[in-house]
């Protein structure tokens, strides 16, 4: 007993050890519930701000501090669920974006094929469309289309340009593209907390023209989370959903180190977003992913990489409590 409460205290110390993704054993996802995923991708931005390839190593850093219980649903996910860190995408063509893109999308086809529910930590947002075009009409899906839980601070439907600095399947494109191929369908998916970065009156237009329910922040705040949380119950329903956090969708002054801070309107706060999360609870969760973090701009004590954290165990756990 000595020996195993020793063990526990020891695993308590994110800086002890061979780090992985909250502790868990680093092997293939065959025979899991669940697949913790890193994937290192930075070339999908476009822009300077590239150290978001450094996102799954930063949580992996800090993961072990993580709640090891959920207190609400009264569930530990690591008892109730099977659960492996199965390593990170390989990129032996990294500033190839749209060769990472095929690359991510041939990992998660193995991982939607041993039926294992990814969680993944990116990265920058362009994942998000590797990933789903692996998942989409996949196994985890029952051959149906996704439906996207989006919180992000930015569209990413961005159809009036055809790359982002050279990036075709990129951050700025995977909310188009995937609705174009049939992956996700637009019109059961949410995209909430919208504030970002508008360079022109109709920078909405595009997700209006797809038929995506869009709740943008100054809505939000008129609504309140419980509105909010009612109409995501109601549009994704009895769908495959696919959870994507932008972690530029909090407050700056919670998450300060992402690659496309928005300052001039408040974003969510923390207890904010985790709400809009739940109310997935229950529903038909194929996998999800936390993103944009970048981590050579976070605060000494890691907030960005913590919180980034706490979001991916909560969709940990509301996966875990669909499997027990």
């Amino acid at each position: 007993m000595a020996d195993r409460y020793e063990q526990s205290m020891m695993e308590n110390l994110y800086w002890w050890g061979v780090p992985t993704l909250f502790r868990c054993p680093n092997v293939g996802p065959q025979d899991q519930d669940i697949a913790l995923v890193g994937v290192p991708h930075s070339t999908g931005n476009g822009t300077t701000e590239r150290d978001q390839h450094l996102g799954p190593r930063a949580l992996r850093h800090v993961s072990a501090v993580q709640r090891r219980v959920h207190s609400l649903f009264e569930i530990d996910p690591w008892n109730s669920a099977k659960i492996a860190d199965v390593g990170d995408v390989p990129f032996p063509k990294a500033n190839d974006n749209e060769d990472c893109i095929e690359r991510i999308t041939t990992f998660f086809k193995d991982i939607d094929a041993a039926g294992a529910r990814p969680v993944s930590v990116g990265g920058d947002h362009s994942i998000t469309g590797g990933i789903v075009q692996a998942l989409g009409g996949g196994k985890l899906a029952g051959g149906e289309p996704i439906s996207l839980l989006h919180l992000d601070a930015h569209t990413d439907v961005f159809t009036k340009v055809d790359h982002f600095l050279g990036a075709k399947k990129s951050a700025a494109h995977w909310g188009a593209y995937l609705a174009d191929q049939g992956q996700v369908d637009p019109t059961r998916s949410m995209q909430i907390g919208l504030r970002g970065h508008p360079r022109s009156l109709d920078w909405l237009q595009p997700s209006y023209d797809y038929g995506y329910n869009i709740v943008t922040m100054r809505e939000f705040r008129q609504r309140g989370l419980a509105d909010v949380v009612a109409q995501t119950k109601e549009v994704l329903g009895d769908r495959p959903v696919y959870i994507t956090f932008d972690l530029d969708c909090l407050d700056p002054s919670i998450a300060p180190a992402v690659s496309n801070l928005e300052p001039g309107e408040k974003g969510f706060d923390i207890d904010e977003a985790v709400g809009i999360l739940r109310a997935a609870r229950g529903l038909n969760i194929v996998g999800g992913d936390v993103v944009c973090m970048m981590p050579t701009k976070d605060s000494p004590n890691n907030i960005t990489a913590l919180t980034a954290a706490a979001v991916m165990f909560e969709m940990i756990s509301m996966i875990a409590e669909n499997v027990r």
